[in-house]
């Protein structure tokens, strides 16, 4: 199991920063692995909703269904699955004061069979691309 935790603030009030974060197609601009990433269920956006995602972290390309589990004013929660590997991304928000937010985000993936060997190569990974996440999500929400 890889989890990487990151704690930061962005200079955006908590309602748009939670608007924005709870529709996961959004992981296009402030994910770095997201290359393409889908609303498959059709409506409004809350708990079930599924997202079709694509991604490529260091040169492998993957496919997961994430689906809404937590859609709350303090947080969000996705998790995603394939044959291969499951992911949660754990999303949580508190006023920082002065119209800023503070994100929690935590993301666990855990690989399933002869993947799981992969553990420690792609903590690396998830480590580096954590903060590639933190530049890109500020950046992304403060230009909103």
């Amino acid at each position: 199991m890889v989890h990487v935790q990151r704690t930061f603030v962005v200079k955006k009030p908590r309602d748009i920063v939670v608007a924005y974060l709870r529709d996961f197609a959004h992981a296009e601009t402030w994910d770095p692995g997201t290359q393409k990433c889908v609303q498959t269920t059709p409506g409004e956006i809350g708990v079930g909703t599924e997202w079709h995602n694509e991604s490529k972290l260091a040169g492998i390309s993957t496919e997961l269904t994430y689906r809404m589990v937590e859609d709350r004013a303090d947080g969000v929660k996705f998790e995603g699955s394939n044959k291969t590997a499951s992911s949660v991304d754990d999303i949580r928000f508190s006023d920082a004061g002065e119209g800023s937010t503070r994100i929690t985000y935590n993301a666990i993936i855990t690989f399933n069979g002869i993947a799981k060997l992969s553990d420690p190569i792609f903590k690396l990974v998830f480590e580096r691309v954590g903060g590639k996440t933190v530049e890109a999500m500020t950046r992304t929400l403060e230009a909103l």
